[in-house]
């Protein structure tokens, strides 16, 4: 039986990030991933609060070799109203860009960045058993050719992602309390764009709120476009090889022929049900990361940075743990990951109910309250000198309010 520190299952950003903190710690570390990298993941533009997370384990070096497209912004659309958010010009001090990537490369550049530094990484290998206690964890897995291999470990980290291993072993699914949505989505040239449009993810909203469509931009002149909305109409859209996706974004008057005529890099690909809860975060010898803890929603990007940040929040926990300190994960990890989800929980539920469209597209936007926002949109969503962060239960709301008694229809 082998031994390690620490067993990492997934080898997304989380899984990434959170083994080479360890191994740069001297922790042996292992890491076992179902899939072979590079694999396709949608979930393709950054938050700068990643950024954070990467530096501080020195994957940024790496990143920039590969030239993903600059983003400096996000930009909303509703018809004829626009309003873009510029990351230069936010509340809380920290990044000011980032990057919008296909994830495959993405993904497998920072794990490979981890195997550079020294984490042994294992692909195609499957999680089939695991037997937490506070003493030790014991994983069985098998490669991709059946074989099967016992493993002990000091600790487990889930960053599994949509996998979300320890939540079905342990029967930690909780059910979510939004309403079930879908995207529908593809690659396609982009010829057309502007040098502007290639520096921001760019959101549309149409059917009454109820949908939105997104356009990412790459830096090789293709672009991300998927729609979101309620299931059914998700479920339309994709029929027949997803004819009615693609001639809807050829010819939504507000994407002004952008993709009219361009060329298919895949054909659209359909996901439903995406929200994901867990009810508990950790136990006794693992605690979960990433999308094992819970996803949103894709309008506000979140995906990535919270992965990221877990990933690395966790690491540094674990440490303490190795280290013979006490820790508290209700207090120390669970509650302050919580935390920051809600406040883009907060934002997804005030795009969705209309108050946050009421306060983006109204006449006018104080710039104060603009640049809080702007924090928020830059993931920077644990800065309690923000309002946004602070009072996020309510203030979106009462602004909507404010704004609605001030510009009556």
């Amino acid at each position: 039986m082998d031994e390690v520190d620490v067993l990492v299952i997934g080898a997304g950003p989380a899984g990434a990030v959170s083994s080479a903190f360890l191994n740069n710690l001297k922790y042996k570390v292992l890491v076992l991933e179902k899939l072979l990298f590079p694999r396709f993941v949608i979930g393709e533009s950054l938050l700068p609060h990643c950024m954070d997370h990467l530096d501080e384990v020195n994957f940024l070096p790496n990143v920039k070799k590969h030239g993903f497209q600059l983003k400096t912004g996000a930009a909303f659309y509703k018809g004829e109203q626009r309003l873009a958010f510029l990351f230069d010009d936010q509340l809380t001090k920290g990044w000011t860009w980032t990057w919008q990537v296909k994830r495959a490369d993405f993904d497998h550049i920072l794990i490979k960045t981890a195997e550079e530094q020294g984490v042994e990484v294992k692909f195609q290998c499957e999680v089939t058993s695991v037997k937490c206690s506070k003493e030790k964890q014991v994983i069985t897995y098998k490669d991709k050719d059946g074989k099967e291999f016992t493993v002990e470990a000091k600790f487990i980290i889930d960053a599994s992602g949509y996998g979300r291993v320890l939540p079905r072993f342990f029967n930690l699914e909780e059910p979510v309390q939004t309403p079930p949505r879908g995207a529908v989505f593809c690659h396609i040239q982009d010829s057309k764009r502007t040098n502007n449009e290639g520096e921001n993810i760019f959101i549309h909203s149409f059917r009454n709120n109820t949908a939105w469509i997104w356009a990412i931009p790459f830096s090789n002149r293709t672009t991300s476009v998927g729609v979101v909305s309620d299931s059914d109409f998700i479920q339309e859209l994709s029929a027949n090889g997803g004819e009615k996706f693609l001639n809807h974004i050829r010819t939504f008057k507000d994407l002004k022929g952008r993709f009219s005529e361009e060329k298919l890099i895949f054909e659209p690909k359909e996901i439903q049900g995406y929200a994901k809860r867990a009810k508990q975060l950790f136990g006794d010898g693992y605690v979960l990361c990433g999308n094992s803890t819970e996803f949103l929603d894709p309008i506000f990007s979140s995906g990535v940075t919270l992965a990221t940040g877990s990933g690395l929040m966790a690491a540094k926990l674990i440490h303490k743990h190795l280290q013979g300190e006490k820790v508290d994960w209700l207090n120390e990890y669970e509650n302050i990951l919580r935390k920051g989800i809600d406040v883009f929980r907060s934002f997804v539920l005030s795009w969705y109910n209309g108050d946050m469209q009421t306060i983006f597209f109204a006449k006018e936007i104080n710039p104060d309250i603009k640049r809080q926002i702007c924090s928020i949109l830059a993931g920077y969503v644990w800065d309690e000198n923000n309002p946004f962060v602070k009072k996020h239960k309510t203030i979106l709301k009462t602004l909507a309010q404010v704004v609605r008694i001030n510009e009556p229809v």
